[in-house]
């Protein structure tokens, strides 16, 4: 039987994202994409599902005339979301006191 202290010990990566079941968390993806939500579940992939998720989009376009970057994000709220491994940077759990 595993003791309370065994249960929120970190000696894997993944054990991190264990701890995180059930809290907000912040992910990073691929092409400028953020979102934070709710982890309901995870795979050794870190394919994941949120709930509860709000998606940042970050694009940068380059105007014609001077040359200038004009850097743009949307948001979009989305009650579940699959979010598929290969396209996770980074994720972060909640701050922990």
């Amino acid at each position: 039987m595993a003791t309370q202290e065994e249960d929120t010990t970190v000696k894997e990566p993944l054990d991190l994202i264990r701890l995180s079941l059930a809290e907000r968390i912040y992910v990073k993806l691929r092409g400028d994409r953020e979102l934070r939500g709710q982890l309901h579940a995870y795979d050794q992939h870190l394919n994941m599902i949120l709930g509860d998720v709000e998606e940042t989009i970050t694009t940068v376009e380059i105007d014609d005339e001077t040359y200038e970057e004009i850097i743009k994000t949307s948001k979009r709220h989305v009650q579940y979301l699959f979010v598929r491994g290969d396209g996770v940077i980074l994720v972060s759990p909640p701050v922990r006191q």
